[in-house]
């Protein structure tokens, strides 16, 4: 199968309000772009707010304060494939919306938090809100977007994570210098104006069943998730070896195993084996997981660099830094529309590995003394262009074979692999650095960094030639109620 093939799911179908003409476009795309906008702008925020946190916190312990990103990291992972499968049985705008509204509400509550118990809590809520908002959010704006545009709508998805990472440094800087609940409260006007505005102008997207969700399935999917991406977050901390990270292993090896059976099943698992049975998705998921444990080395390790070997201040290591993201937001909506012309395959390949030269750039060039234009500025901008290139053709690849009443879903799957890998890229610059956060320290990350990005363009290169507009589509052949899915050629 190539890239280019889609799927039909009859009996599962959008609801009638998704067709005809869209009132109010223009107003319907800014403002699921402005959510997905917020939502990243959060995590990148709260990074650079980190210290300052600590500062008001005294008497917690780093591995404590560790949890106000971890709690967030884990349950956004965990509940992304759960939430996925909901917005596309209960309505895209119903999920985007109830998740922008709970984001803003745990925004505010984190700006109140007067201890770090109170602040871990709203930030899991945020994760909650925000693992509701992003899978819908691709869901709510590719039917925005006729078929052959739909490259260009992906890059414009993706642009908005990378204009959240250019502009999350320099304004997190400003915003810590009056304190550091600034970064939360910055959420709550962007917040409710999005919400009032999204009643009024999207529509509701959802797929009709005929069974009923699988809630077991969907609880042992996010406790497996979770588990996992816990037992990678925390490793270093608690120790590889520790009987807490080798049980969480455990329990996430069973929760796959019971998840795969369950998913083979029941008559409406939470991930429809079918999807897996497409190469492109498939790939484009593994390259995607491989590619942002890059992502997220180079994201941590930049920071650090920065701030610890040249002794930049924060507000000036955010500046320094956001040149990369900017040219990833430049290069991000052409990426996508030459993703639907020349295919995910070259697109994505010829992305990651110019995301891979960034890295060796950085590896062999960046020493003791500062050079910022010379040594660390080429590698930041030719790393930032293939990631332009690069995301647009991962998310494309990963949600664009699949039926319009699967966007959602497909969406969650490709966004669970995106945290994995950032939780393997932040545990593996821990890793090193924690021994001896030198020079040589940092280019080792950054050979990780290049090496993930690789992996990611190989994996890419395995997709089989052809175009988003596709030959071939699939339909799901029907079958009784309480057996499993099946589709099938319908050549």
């Amino acid at each position: 199968m190539s890239e280019s093939d889609t799927i039909t799911l009859p009996g599962i179908k959008p609801a009638a309000a998704a067709d005809g003409p869209v009132p109010r476009r223009g107003l319907s795309i800014a403002v699921v772009l402005i959510g997905v906008f917020v939502s990243s702008l959060d995590l990148f925020i709260v990074n650079i707010a980190f210290p300052d946190m600590g500062r008001t916190f005294r008497s917690s312990t780093l591995s404590g304060l560790s949890w106000v990103l971890s709690a967030y990291a884990i349950t956004f992972a965990a509940l992304l494939m759960p939430a996925g499968g909901w917005a596309d049985r209960s309505g895209r705008k119903r999920a985007y919306l109830i998740g922008l509204t709970l984001f803003t509400a745990a925004s505010a509550a984190c700006a109140a938090a007067d201890s770090l118990g109170l602040l871990v809590a709203a930030r899991v809520l945020q994760a909650v809100g925000g693992a509701l908002m992003l899978p819908s959010s691709l869901g709510l704006l590719l039917p925005l977007f006729p078929p052959d545009k739909r490259g260009g709508a992906i890059g414009l998805w993706s642009a908005m994570g990378g204009a959240a990472a250019a502009f999350g440094p320099p304004i997190g800087g400003l915003l810590v210098q009056i304190s550091w609940r600034w970064v939360f409260i910055v959420n709550l006007p962007i917040g409710v104006l999005t919400v009032l505005i999204g009643i009024r102008t999207l529509r509701e997207i959802r797929a009709e069943r005929s069974s009923a969700p699988d809630v077991l399935g969907a609880l042992v999917l996010a406790a497996t998730v979770g588990a996992v991406v816990a037992a990678i977050v925390q490793g270093q901390s608690w120790g590889w070896h520790s009987p807490r990270v080798l049980g969480l292993f455990v329990l996430g090896g069973l929760g796959i195993v019971f998840s795969t059976q369950r998913a083979l099943r029941h008559p409406s698992p939470v991930i429809e084996p079918a999807i897996f049975r497409i190469p492109v998705v498939a790939l484009a998921d593994v390259a995607t997981m491989f590619f942002f444990a890059g992502f997220g080395a180079m994201i941590l390790a930049s920071t650090l660099f920065l701030t610890e070997i040249w002794g930049h201040s924060v507000l000036r290591a955010g500046l320094e830094i956001s040149a990369g993201p900017i040219a990833a937001s430049f290069f991000a909506v052409p990426g996508g529309i030459l993703a639907t012309k020349y295919g995910s395959r070259l697109v994505g390949f010829v992305g990651s590995v110019l995301f891979a030269v960034g890295g060796v750039l950085w590896a062999t060039g960046p020493g003791v003394h500062a050079d910022y234009v010379g040594t660390f500025l080429p590698g930041g901008i030719i790393a930032g262009i293939g990631s332009g290139l690069a995301l647009p053709s991962l998310s494309g690849a990963a949600t664009l074979p699949l039926p319009p009443e699967r966007f959602a879903t497909g969406t969650a799957m490709v966004s669970m692999c995106r945290q994995v890998g950032l939780a393997l890229g932040v545990a593996a610059v821990a890793a090193v650095l924690d021994v001896r956060p030198n020079v040589a320290a940092f280019h080792k990350t950054w050979l990780f960094m290049a090496a993930c990005g690789l992996a990611g363009g190989l994996t890419m290169s395995r997709i089989r030639r052809g175009r988003h507009r596709g030959r071939r589509r699939y339909v799901r052949r029907p079958i009784e109620t309480g057996q499993p899915s099946v589709w099938r050629s319908a050549e």
